[in-house]
């Protein structure tokens, strides 16, 4: 094990598998010289050269269709966005080719493309480059969708994002770059899809939160422990699949659930989540499920207003004794 920031763990992974792997190749705007705008390639151009290190053109409709092809045609492709905001000029590219060419080939096909880059509020980028868009990409069936909230599971869940043969939409959140944590040195560590991470066990509700808010649900929980509150947080990890055995297992104990995330409430992943609890242990709920998620408001350039917008701990804290006073 080894410390490294959320940034440092992307790129190793990245590196580690294209010197594994010649097939693997990365594409993105200025990722070769610059590095990326958040340094996760910093270094490959010098380490694999130009044909596997390519600077692409401001259009996100081509890098993602370059990739689709390249894939289909037996590489292994990762697309670095610099905003998952700008996917939306690519949704031909990703929910009609990508998402559906393994099925409409009969399985004969595969398609291992990584689409990977970050999203998400803490540094004023406003409205069109501080969105959460996670929920619009589970509704389509083909894609995987991955949430990593620290170092080690980044590390872990990239790898097999790498080497699945399906393509893969993987979240990062810009706030997580600098962090640090331990990651496993292995180069044959990986996190599986669909397993999800108990990050704290506890016996009075059920708190479930993806990406930046897995820490500041820490937090919280570890706060109302001083209150005689046990929380069990858990960290899905991967929103497609998911791990529903876990979270049902835990609401079946804890008789109470809030789900927390930073996309906006409304159709959110905390609403399938909260009817997935609903269908699968509504006998055992002592209180209704709480979602907590962005306003139906635009992202704000001002960062006091985007505090606004978006759950704080706070309002965590409250969701979590709502459920239990009520």
């Amino acid at each position: 094990m080894s410390k490294k920031s959320y940034s440092v763990a992307i790129r190793d992974v990245i590196a580690e598998e294209m010197s594994r792997d010649d097939r693997v190749f990365i594409i993105g705007e200025d990722i070769a010289e610059q590095g990326g705008i958040f340094g996760c390639t910093r270094g490959l151009l010098e380490q694999f050269g130009e044909e596997r290190v390519r600077n692409t053109p401001i259009s996100e409709a081509a890098m993602i269709g370059a990739g689709v092809g390249a894939s289909i045609s037996g590489m292994r492709p990762i697309v670095e966005l610099m905003y998952m905001d700008f996917t939306f000029v690519a949704m031909d590219q990703i929910l009609n080719q990508a998402a559906k060419i393994r099925y409409m080939y009969g399985g004969k096909a595969t398609l291992p493309l990584v689409i990977r880059g970050q999203q998400g509020v803490g540094r004023g980028n406003a409205a069109t480059h501080s969105q959460s868009v996670e929920s619009i990409f589970m509704h389509f069936p083909g894609l995987k969708v991955v949430m990593p909230s620290n170092p080690g599971e980044a590390a872990g869940l990239l790898r097999t994002a790498i080497r699945d043969d399906n393509p893969v939409m993987f979240f990062e959140h810009k706030i997580l770059y600098n962090t640090q944590g331990e990651v496993n040195d292995d180069p044959d560590f990986a996190i599986p899809f669909g397993e999800a991470n108990i990050v704290q066990e506890g016996s009075d509700v059920t708190l479930i939160a993806t990406s930046q808010y897995v820490n500041r649900c820490k937090a919280v929980a570890e706060k109302l422990k001083q209150d005689g509150i046990s929380v069990e947080l858990i960290d899905p990890r991967t929103l497609v699949p998911f791990d529903t055995e876990t979270v049902i297992d835990s609401v079946k104990k804890t008789g109470r659930a809030v789900v927390v995330h930073e996309a906006h409430k409304t159709a959110g992943p905390g609403a399938e989540i909260a009817a997935m609890i609903m269908e699968e242990a509504f006998n055992y709920l002592d209180a209704p499920v709480l979602r907590l998620g962005a306003a139906a408001c635009p992202l704000p350039f001002n960062l006091n207003l985007e505090n606004a917008v978006v759950p704080q701990e706070a309002d965590i804290e409250s969701a979590i004794k709502k459920v239990l006073y009520k």
